[in-house]
């Protein structure tokens, strides 16, 4: 028989990105006892990736507990990136409810749509929660209604749109049901989730039974999934039955070795677990995300969420570079199947393809954010490889007309920068459905996600700085017609060798360099970009020849580089065209032209076009 288990309560805290999710979670930590009284912690604790810890985001969506009184409070942080929304989607299967945080100034974004769409589909309470209340431009009401507005759109029902409101600040650690009266801390956020989120509903003397929604990794004991019990109670060492909704492969029994639950940070090793609980598990050498844990004696796996399908894809090959095999540890095509294909396992937005060649293949995510932590998670783990430019998938109705993925793009600009916006984006086939604001102006666009491909340094450009900018997939359109992707060409080295002074002061008037002196280039790799449209071949190995004549003291030392840059990862995947890659290793990123020797692109270049003329 079905009872509510009340002494559990299980959320995820769901948001656009830096809206501040991890921030409200560490405070949630604080003050439900997890950590000792001084204890030094770090300012996002549950961001533990060492990428996260740089960028300043989650990646991964990551479990853990507080207590308030009694009951036990699991809590879900999510990632706020639209890249990450994967995360987001399968973790939604564990919780009986969300906390839906809104920035008090930039209101409901294009992720807090998504996050939120998927949320009520579910039929999961929603408390929400206006974060950053002490931000001097806050401006809570207006939010507040644009929330309940986003919900009535989104077809919430009327129990969800009776939603409680809680004004917090993560930073401060406080929350108030009202405005008027300031918080102390965050007693009324732990009372609202009581008293709102239903306590997990389940039969707890029943065959047992739990989803799969989260893998985890140990070099000790393997792979770890994590879940939520739905019914029943799971035992230490005790024999049950793995399967999977809708699949075709024969259950397989096993032995649960090792069972822990979530208390605080920590991963805690228990004998039972009952339903309503979120434990991991270990004893299945190959388990997924999605299967079903189930008694031996009553199959009955789950279904799982379906996951939004890839947008853009790109090509991971073996690096065929000059300098191939310097300077990565894993450089072979089967190192790079191995690790893309274990990467799968724990991805479920990835999409991972063979090709004609053994050494290439082809990768599809969610978008440029989501491949590029991929990639720099691989070259840190000592993997060399290369990459080619982004690609959008397209999709084909009944009548064989080609549709591309149509992004919803809002940001937040200066007034005076609003014109440049709208005529770039304007280029790019995108359309403008709003706009809003007098000092600061929001627009919203319709634009196809190839357009927003290299854009995002020219938006901050135009915007100096001061702009914000989020995109997230919206639908599919027919295609939009060809959208120019770079108007301007590369500086290509002639030569291999180091670069000297001497070559890069004179290539530099041709445009901007990306490399220094005393860097190993090859032919055909980029080193600059050039100040106008088309490709010119540099030779910045050139050293100045020996005369007899003596030259004035200092002359060579009073060279200097006026124009030189060093791209971020990000950077090279939005420059690089459709003739180039992008080579990466643990120590370097090198863009270069496909076809290396200067006189065979050249012909090839010349064949083209006139084969464009015919």
């Amino acid at each position: 028989m079905d009872t509510a288990r009340e002494d559990i309560r299980n959320i995820a805290i769901i948001a656009h990105v830096d809206h501040g999710k991890t921030t409200l979670v560490n405070e949630m930590l604080k003050q439900g006892g997890v950590f000792r009284e001084h204890q030094q912690i770090a300012d996002r604790v549950m961001d533990s990736n060492a990428l996260e810890k740089e960028r300043g985001i989650t990646i991964l969506s990551k479990n853990t507990s507080v207590y308030y009184g009694d009951v036990k409070i699991n809590v879900v942080d999510t990632p706020g990136h639209a890249d990450f929304g994967g995360e987001v989607e399968r973790v939604l299967k564990m919780v009986d409810g969300v906390l839906l945080l809104i920035d008090s100034f930039e209101g409901p974004m294009p992720q807090t749509r998504f996050v939120l769409q998927h949320a009520l589909a579910l039929n999961l309470p929603v408390i929400v929660v206006v974060n950053k209340v002490d931000r001097p431009d806050a401006r809570c009401d207006e939010v507040v209604s644009e929330t309940i507005d986003l919900m009535i759109d989104l077809d919430a029902d009327e129990s969800q749109l009776d939603t409680p409101i809680v004004y917090a600040s993560a930073r401060t650690g406080t929350a108030t049901l009202d405005l008027a009266t300031p918080g102390t801390d965050l007693r009324p956020l732990f009372e609202t989730i009581l008293k709102y989120i239903p306590a997990p509903v389940g039969d707890p003397e029943g065959p047992a039974q739990m989803l799969v929604s989260t893998i985890d990794y140990n070099d000790f004991v393997g792979r770890i999934g994590i879940g939520r019990i739905s019914r029943g109670k799971l035992k230490l060492n005790t024999m049950y039955t793995r399967s999977t909704f809708g699949s075709d492969a024969a259950p397989e029994s096993f032995r649960l070795s090792s069972l822990f639950s979530f208390d605080g940070l920590k991963r805690a090793p228990i004998e039972e677990a009952s339903m309503g609980e979120i434990v991991a598990i270990t004893g299945v050498e190959d388990i997924m995300i999605g299967d079903t844990i189930c008694a031996t004696d009553c199959l009955e796996p789950l279904p799982f969420v379906k996951i939004t399908e890839p947008t853009v894809q790109m090509t991971f090959s073996v690096n065929d570079s000059p300098f191939a095999g310097r300077e990565g540890t894993y450089v072979t095509s089967r190192h790079l199947r191995a690790r893309l294909m274990r990467e799968l396992q724990t991805d479920v937005s990835l999409r991972v393809e063979e090709t004609e060649t053994p050494d290439a293949f082809r990768v599809s995510g969610r978008g440029e954010l989501h491949l590029s932590v991929l990639i720099e998670t691989m070259r840190r783990q000592g993997y060399e490889f290369q990459v080619s430019k982004p690609e959008v998938l397209y999709h084909y109705d009944e009548n064989g007309a080609k549709l591309e993925p149509i992004e919803h793009m809002v940001c937040d600009v200066p007034a005076a920068y609003a014109g440049a916006v709208i005529e770039k984006i304007g280029r790019r086939r995108g359309v403008m459905d709003n706009m809003s604001g007098t000092d600061r102006v929001r627009l919203e666009f319709s634009v196809p996600s190839r357009g927003l491909f290299g854009y995002r340094s020219e938006f901050m450009t135009d915007t100096r700085g001061e702009g914000i900018m989020s995109a997230v997939f919206d639908h599919y359109e027919a295609y939009k017609g060809e959208i120019p992707h770079r108007n301007v060409g590369a500086l290509v080295s002639t030569e291999t060798g180091e670069a000297v002074m001497y070559g890069l002061f004179y290539a530099q008037d041709r445009g901007t360099l990306f490399c220094g002196p005393n860097t190993q280039v090859y032919c055909g790799m980029i080193v600059g970009q050039n100040a106008r449209s088309g490709d010119i071949d540099v030779n910045v190995c050139k050293q100045k020849h020996l005369t007899s004549i003596r030259n004035a003291a200092g002359a060579e030392t009073a060279m200097k580089l006026t124009s030189m840059r060093t791209l971020t990862l990000e950077e090279c995947l939005e420059f690089i065209d459709d003739d180039e890659l992008l080579e990466v290793t643990p120590q370097n990123l090198r863009m270069r032209k496909r076809v290396l020797e200067t006189e065979l692109r050249k012909k090839l270049a010349a064949r083209a076009r006139a084969a464009a003329k015919e």
